[in-house]
């Protein structure tokens, strides 16, 4: 009698135990009774009755995510795959509809996203979908949100995390990119050549107009130097030809004297002989000479054209 006892209490226990189960925390139980749903237990430890209810499934109330991937054409025929993330949970009140309504929430959002990304995307360029991407996340976000909420499912938000164009596309938008770098790199360094031409030219101008008025002051200043030693030379009787003379022969022993000093100026042949300076000095003198004449006469031929016209 014992040992028959024996099973049966172990059995007993069994099936005491069995009615005892845990649901884990941002969890929900469906429990059915006959096959037919009984209630929603959530976090904890809970209670049905052995052999008659059972737990038929359970649902995570965490906030999920599901990546879908989409192919499909711009409004200028280039292809482009877009990563759409969908972040959404189950409604904790709609447990029941979330179980029984939808066997795959799965592939029912995905078939929203395909429909709306393939939509939106169509409607623009390339260069717009790069700019506006927010817009078609926002697009499949109000549509998911109107389609799921009644299966029991709330979409926290949508994002579209990538954006591939075809290879050969993004290669032709990269030489573009660098193209139009390397133009505006181009345009820099020419203005800067220019600003570097224009300040070079207006340095060089400077410095010859500085030099001009050098070069002006320093003759001005040896014209007044010649007339004053014109003058003192006047004192002590000696005529203008004759000093005039005098200082172009005592400039010339000048310059020799200066380029015997310099060491590195470069070779330049003048008469030097004994002779050079006397015959200097005639020549001088009879040149003036000579101007004085011509001078002399064409105020003769002057005066006389005034008297026979009169």
């Amino acid at each position: 009698m014992n040992f028959i006892s024996i099973p049966f209490i172990i059995i007993t226990l069994l099936v005491i135990i069995s009615a005892f189960f845990t649901v884990k925390q941002q969890s929900a139980a469906i429990i059915e009774r006959f096959g037919k749903f009984q209630s929603i237990r959530h976090s904890g430890l809970q209670l049905k009755i052995p052999l008659v209810d059972r737990v038929a499934g359970r649902l995570s109330l965490k906030i999920q995510q599901l990546d879908v991937i989409v192919e499909t054409k711009t409004k200028d025929d280039v292809f482009v795959k877009l990563k759409v993330s969908v972040q959404y949970k189950v409604i904790r009140d709609k447990v029941e509809d979330a179980f029984y309504k939808l066997d795959y929430p799965h592939e029912q959002i995905t078939s929203y996203v395909f429909d709306v990304v393939r939509a939106e995307v169509p409607k623009m360029k390339l260069d717009d979908v790069f700019v506006k991407k927010d817009d078609i996340a926002l697009a499949v976000k109000a549509e998911l949100n109107d389609a799921m909420l009644d299966y029991g499912f709330d979409i926290i938000k949508t994002l579209v995390t990538d954006i591939d164009p075809d290879p050969q596309v993004k290669a032709a938008m990269n030489r573009i990119n660098a193209a139009d770098r390397e133009k505006t790199a181009a345009q820099y360094e020419g203005d800067a050549q220019r600003i570097l031409i224009v300040e070079k030219a207006k340095a060089e101008a400077e410095s010859k107009r500085l030099q001009g008025q050098g070069i002006a002051d320093q003759r001005r200043e040896i014209a007044r130097g010649l007339e004053e030693s014109v003058e003192v030379l006047n004192r002590v009787g000696i005529n203008s030809q004759e000093a005039s003379a005098l200082i172009v022969v005592t400039q010339h022993y000048d310059t020799l004297q200066s380029l015997g000093e310099e060491t590195n100026s470069n070779l330049i042949l003048l008469p030097n002989a004994p002779q050079a300076g006397s015959n200097m000095l005639n020549d001088m003198v009879a040149s003036f000479s000579a101007s004085n004449q011509i001078g002399e006469m064409m105020k003769e031929n002057k005066k006389k054209a005034q008297e026979n016209k009169d």
